[in-house]
């Protein structure tokens, strides 16, 4: 597998000894710890709590009810059908089928944002480094515990940022769409497809789950409860069963002290923030860049802008956007290479001895403090003036020559185009 040339000669000791090949027995290790993880999962009693819900809903639709009379089902029609393979499996199966699926889904965005920056994939910084990260980013182990469908988002969301870096933004919508029949976690990508103005992307990420939807409905009785019943509930904010770990600032700033009207107000202030930042990002390509990290920086600004505003934002939607953060640590001047980053990141971080008042239930507070502070991040880099690159400049009567004051130019926006 050829390196890039951009990755291979980075000019960081650090960065190109993590990118020479791991060798056999690091990648053993990095094995046995995702596989320790998984099995130690399966052996909880609680494994697969979230992942029940959707679970219940297939077996009611197979048993002719209708799913959405479990107020806690909140997802569209096209789950009940997609969750029905698991419904079918023996519940000793599917306890050590789940923790592995939820960690091969995790895998492929780690992959694929491996790639998108094109990373070897047995270079040490993608063997060891999902391994550390599995072990060290505690919302890993939560959302293999829980079996969230979450993990869809994040393995869907960079295999679509890679087919659309390699203007396949058709395939990249159709990969968007399948996510957001499982889980409409990725609706606000469609901010991209719009950015981009790539329409037929985005038709198929609307199509694909509005159609599977519609198949959905007809197929179960009584769908109108999803708008009748379910939808009021989400919008709602659910209820005192999910705000203890709802890291959302409309649900965290109220647990402060902070009236709600004002915590709502802040919230949605960010969110226009960060939809401002991203397009600001999108239009600003960088001269040292290929388009990737503008790419990623845009995708992940626009998510990190809705989960500022949606009820319930919980601690393992980071993982959507996280590993291609972390990928793009290859490139000079991203935001792993600022130490602000993993200063944000360490709230989320296992084995530090917090006060027991931020343990359990209280844990949003922490959650929340991640979920702004990469917000704020990465919205300051995106609003930050782009680089000028320089050219020669050639006078009448004079040799060619290089003048900054005169020769320095903003990079051509790309607002029109798709790379």
């Amino acid at each position: 597998m050829k390196w890039d040339a951009r990755v291979r000669d980075s000019g960081n000791r650090l960065v190109d000894w993590l990118l020479r090949p791991a060798s056999l027995p690091w990648r053993l290790a990095s094995l046995a710890v995702v596989l320790g993880i998984c099995v130690s999962t399966s052996l909880r009693a609680n494994w697969g709590s979230d992942n029940a819900f959707v679970v219940k809903a297939a077996e009611t639709l197979l048993a002719g009810g209708s799913p959405y009379e479990d107020k806690r089902f909140l997802y569209l029609p096209s789950a009940v059908l997609m969750a029905v393979p698991e419904a079918l499996l023996p519940q000793e199966v599917l306890r050590w089928v789940l923790p592995v699926g939820m960690s091969g889904l995790l895998g492929i965005g780690w992959l694929a944002a491996l790639r998108l920056f094109s990373v070897p994939l047995r270079s040490r910084f993608a063997v060891v480094g999902f391994a550390v990260f599995a072990l060290a980013y505690k919302p890993y182990v939560n959302l293999v515990l829980i079996g969230n469908w979450t993990a869809i988002s994040a393995a869907a969301l960079p295999v679509a940022l890679l087919l659309a870096r390699r203007r396949a933004w058709g395939a990249a919508g159709l990969v968007v769409g399948l996510a957001i029949a499982c889980k409409p976690m990725l609706v606000p990508v469609g901010v991209l497809f719009l950015f981009a103005r790539q329409w037929r992307g985005l038709a198929a990420a609307v199509l694909v789950p509005l159609g599977v939807s519609l198949a959905g409905a007809l197929l179960m009785p009584s769908p109108s409860l999803f708008f009748t019943k379910t939808l009021p509930f989400l919008l709602g904010g659910q209820d005192a069963y999910a705000l203890p770990w709802d890291a959302s600032p409309i649900a965290v700033l109220p647990r402060l002290g902070v009236p709600e009207p004002v915590a709502v107000a802040v919230a949605f202030a960010g969110a226009g923030a960060g939809l401002w930042a991203a397009w600001t990002r999108w239009r600003r390509p960088d001269g040292a860049d290929g388009g990737e990290l503008r790419l990623v920086e845009t995708a992940c600004m626009v998510m990190l802008a809705a989960f500022l505003v949606s009820r319930p934002s919980f601690d393992h939607y980071l993982l959507v956007v996280l590993p291609l953060l972390l990928a793009s640590a290859v490139r000079e001047g991203s935001m792993p290479r600022s130490p602000l980053f993993w200063l944000a990141l360490t709230p989320q971080v296992a084995l530090i001895p917090w006060p027991s008042e931020l343990a359990h239930k209280r844990r949003a507070f922490k959650d929340c403090a991640t979920l702004c502070g990469l917000a704020v991040l990465l919205a300051r880099r995106a609003l930050s003036p782009g680089r000028v690159t320089l050219e020669p400049v050639t006078t009448a009567g004079s040799p060619p020559r290089t003048e900054p004051e005169c020769a320095a130019t903003p990079a051509e926006s790309a607002s029109r185009t798709a790379f």
